[in-house]
């Protein structure tokens, strides 16, 4: 599974905002400019977060985006199905919601493959979130080295 710019770009968006957007709204261009993200882009990704309900904006001289709800509660694994939508690394009817069937399903012993992938995948991201990056994002600015621990 390869995640696209709106997802790795979407991420650092959300993150910017929930560092710069605690005490006002983050306005798009500084967002833009601290993530080296053209506006343009980055008003196609909010939009999209705002859809979701992950962000919320602020009209007015004064507007930007700030988080619609809590940093701790928001994870990374929502940020990127907002994105990206289905995580899934392959298409594969054993991992969908669908009624669908392969008609190899019966005899493939590939799927099993897939379904470990796809859980380590959602465990992983949806185990990480907003308040965690925002508090190593904070500890970068401060000149100290990126390092994370993915366990809550």
């Amino acid at each position: 599974m390869k995640l696209s710019t709106k997802g790795r770009y979407g991420l650092r968006a959300i993150v910017d905002i929930a560092v710069f957007g605690e005490n006002e709204p983050a306005a798009v261009s500084a967002i833009s400019e601290r993530q080296d993200i053209s506006i343009r882009y980055l008003e196609q990704l909010l939009s999209k977060l705002k859809k979701a309900g992950l962000v919320k904006s602020i009209r007015g001289a004064q507007g930007g985006y700030v988080l619609a709800g809590n940093a701790e509660d928001i994870s990374v694994g929502d940020v990127l199905r907002a994105l990206e939508g289905d995580l899934t690394p392959v298409d594969c009817t054993e991992l969908t919601d669908t009624e669908e069937t392969c008609s190899g399903s019966k005899y493939c012993v590939t799927k099993t493959v897939w379904k470990r992938i796809n859980d380590s995948i959602a465990k992983t991201v949806d185990s990480i979130y907003l308040d965690e990056l925002a508090d190593e994002a904070r500890a970068v600015q401060q000149g100290k080295p990126a390092e994370r621990n993915c366990e809550r």
